[in-house]
């Protein structure tokens, strides 16, 4: 069974209930969204025939069984199909992000950057193609998807550079772009995205685990898509540039290519229909609605009117916090949508654009507009926290925040408005020991964001 480490709060030893209940939300939040539990609700064995989501797999039927991953969670989902699998597994490898390990017998375990690609990951991207190189006709391949993928895929398209794609990333990262839109253009960019991994694979079977950390867990933008059609072109990635204003701001050879995609002088993404696809099946094995309903039913569990708002929330990061600093606000007035004790839970992945040169992520700057919007309110907590344990470059999942941040942080001579222009909120909540360090969970199904009001 899957246990979240513990989560810490650096800081004052005393808490207030709320904030204490606060972090159970949250942890039970984290534990819905274990991946060895995820996977094998979904993949089973019976002697000789594999149950994967309710479809028979012979495995007598074949030469070899593979196991290939990429994403936070894949070496925890590896382990499951470790166990599942037995003697019956041939070899694998997976890429993850440094620290997100599990002890594995016949996976390797690949460590590499995230968000921003390295070498390492090219490297075990190249050892994964060289795996579906030569898997054959007669050999079944079980690909383990998780969030991250994306940055833990890396195998750039020809003529494109590691340190070009890196340069993307970065540039549509600092700009604000959605994740739908971010990786358009990184599978457009890549030699193993947006269907191509499929492609390598064929014609082995190939069945695809995946743990989604997508708003609407659309198949072609977790991780970028390396087993699915694709449903973006290039046309769509030259939407994206133009959107943003990156012409002149991404590198040029990244600029050059999507041109030259647009002009059909560069070969387009796997589409339906495409007999890469034959053989292929691909099956989500876990979500952000696995965690925000755990949390939603873990508030009840201690007492509070629960609501789960939606696990759709995206949008720009600061004003998503204001909303959800003006249902606090309701809550306290009127008991609407719900009367204290309230719990409401929301799931999804928000955005920042970033214009300072502060310390930071998505939750924690979260947290810090929502302190802002509930200065002064009694009784009101608000934590934002991811659910794979890091936020941004950071080592933290997140922060609280209460009626009184303001107030404890102006003490201590930080000005929280200052902090949110330079999207500096890590150097903001450390001093106040409001951080929210998990260390990594080796699972993301994206963020949960709570307002507790007592």
């Amino acid at each position: 069974m899957f246990a979240p480490p513990p989560v810490v709060i650096l800081g004052p030893v005393k808490l207030d209930k709320l904030r204490k209940d606060a972090i159970s939300i949250f942890e039970a939040g984290v534990k819905a969204a274990d991946p060895v539990t995820a996977v094998l609700n979904h993949l089973g064995r019976t002697g000789d025939v594999l149950d994967v989501a309710g479809t028979k797999y012979d495995l007598s039927s074949f030469d070899d069984v593979y196991a290939i991953g990429m994403g936070k969670a894949a070496a925890s989902m590896a382990s499951a199909v470790e166990d599942v699998l037995g003697g019956r597994l041939s070899r694998g490898i997976v890429n993850v992000k440094y620290g997100h390990v599990a002890p594995l017998r016949k996976v390797r375990i690949n460590e590499a950057g995230h968000p921003l690609p390295d070498d390492a990951g090219l490297s075990g991207t190249r050892e994964i193609v060289d795996l579906l190189r030569g898997a054959g006709e007669r050999d079944l391949v079980l690909c383990l998807i998780s969030g991250g993928g994306s940055a833990l895929l890396p195998m750039p398209a020809e003529g494109i550079t590691l340190a070009d794609k890196q340069g993307l990333t970065r540039a549509l990262l600092e700009c604000g772009a959605t994740i739908h839109e971010i990786n358009a253009l990184r599978k457009h960019v890549s030699a193993v995205k947006g269907g191509r991994l499929a492609r390598l694979a064929y014609p082995s079977t190939l069945v695809s685990l995946i743990l989604s950390d997508v708003i609407g867990d659309d198949l072609d933008t977790i991780a970028s898509g390396p087993t699915v059609p694709d449903s973006v072109t290039f046309e769509g990635c030259g939407e994206v540039i133009d959107k943003y204003g990156l012409r002149g701001k991404i590198p040029a050879p990244v600029e050059a290519y999507i041109d030259r995609g647009i002009r059909g002088e560069a070969e387009e993404t796997p589409k339906p229909g495409d007999p890469a696809f034959l053989k292929t099946r691909n099956v989500i094995v876990g979500s952000n609605i696995l965690s925000a309903s755990a949390a939603k039913e873990k508030a009840a569990e201690l007492g509070y009117e629960s609501l789960l708002l939606s696990t759709y929330i995206h949008g720009e990061t600061e004003e998503v916090a204001k909303v959800h600093g003006a249902i606090a606000r309701e809550i306290l007035r009127s008991g609407n949508p719900l009367g204290p004790p309230a719990c409401i839970v929301s799931g999804g992945e928000t955005t920042v654009t970033i214009d300072g040169p502060g310390f930071g992520g998505r939750n924690q700057e979260f947290a810090l507009a929502a302190a802002i919007e509930i200065d002064g309110l009694d009784n009101v907590v608000i934590l934002s926290g991811g659910t794979d344990g890091t936020d941004g470059p950071t080592d933290a999942a997140g922060a609280v925040a209460d009626g009184s941040t303001v107030k404890r942080a102006e003490a201590l001579g930080l000005d929280p408005g200052a902090s949110l222009v330079k999207n500096d909120s890590y150097n903001f909540f450390s001093p106040l020991g409001d951080l929210i360090i998990t260390g990594p969970t080796n699972t993301n199904v994206m963020d949960l964001r709570l307002i507790l009001v007592g």
